[in-house]
């Protein structure tokens, strides 16, 4: 309806009180906070994991997760303003744009229903873009990745043929690509990866956004500066995943460096050259990765919610 669209923007804080007091009691029923590990490797974990997120944090942990179970209801006006924000944030409008329609594709959704891309993430994914777009400090970040998402090809040596250059997808689909960065959050956060700095910031929600804005700063560096394509993303994808759950402090603090543009943040902006063994090979096509096709190696009995 046209009602959302003439709405003012919506905050981050603002959105995130919505869902505070919302009934999200069908949603909380779905969650799983953790995952559950057996035999050894709930040993191992007991010895030598990461602390237990402190019992005050669990709350905000379970409402986390019931947003990511959440989905997008066009009977929520909440929902909808949220989805408009989006929109006039990363196109520059000051209009709002129809519910479905191709206008959806251009920021790098699936489809005309950016809905039906939100399984895995539900209305967290959207919370996401939108401290994004909404947080001052974030924004030329995300307009600097958003406009990298637009471009559209760049030349290749080819292995094939000698003195041959092909050209390559250099453009990759923004909100898509977000969405599988909640997804990698989401992991981290119910394999207790983040409990350390939830536990030290007291906060659980805030270390969740800041990571997404890490691994999407990760990613935007490595991208631009080493010429990535659409074929690399499933690898590129797949690096972040270990990078989020193996080094996430060391993420925060980049995106730390890289906001206050201290000396660190010139050294962190181009990051040093792949392995050898590393990213993929010459004339190797690697798919992009969907919404549903990220697949994370876990142990016990672990996967995605």
């Amino acid at each position: 309806g046209t009602s959302a669209g003439a709405a003012p923007p919506i905050s981050f804080n603002e959105a995130l009180q919505y869902f505070q007091t919302a009934d999200l009691s069908e949603c909380r029923k779905k969650v799983r906070a953790t995952v559950r590990r057996q035999g050894l490797a709930a040993l191992i974990r007991f010895l030598f994991g990461p602390p237990r997120l402190q019992p005050q944090l669990q709350g905000e942990r379970e409402l986390a997760l019931a947003m990511a179970q959440c989905g997008l209801d066009d009977n929520e006006r909440v929902h909808m303003r949220i989805l408009q924000t989006i929109y006039k944030k990363l196109t520059h409008s000051r209009l709002g744009c129809p519910r479905y329609g191709a206008h959806w594709e251009e920021l790098g959704f699936q489809g005309a229903d950016p809905g039906t891309d939100l399984r895995g993430t539900g209305m967290l994914g959207l919370m996401q873009i939108l401290y994004f777009v909404m947080d001052s400090q974030m924004l030329p970040l995300a307009q600097e990745i958003f406009r990298l998402s637009q471009h559209e090809t760049q030349a290749r040596s080819s292995t094939s043929f000698p003195c041959s250059l092909q050209w390559y997808l250099t453009n990759f689909p923004f909100c898509i690509m977000s969405i599988n960065i909640t997804r990698i959050v989401i992991q981290a956060l119910r394999e207790e990866r983040l409990s350390r700095e939830c536990n030290r910031r007291q906060q659980v929600i805030a270390v969740l956004n800041d990571l997404y804005a890490a691994a999407f700063l990760q990613l935007y560096r490595v991208w631009k500066w080493q010429h990535k394509t659409i074929a690399d993303s499933g690898f590129l994808l797949k690096e972040l995943e270990l990078s989020t759950k193996k080094k996430p402090k060391q993420l925060l603090k980049s995106l730390e460096a890289y906001v206050n543009r201290s000396p660190a943040a010139d050294a962190l902006r181009q990051p040093s050259p792949p392995s050898p063994s590393g990213g993929s090979r010459a004339g190797e096509e690697i798919n992009f990765t969907g919404v549903c096709d990220l697949q994370v190696e876990l142990e016990g009995e672990a996967r995605l919610i």
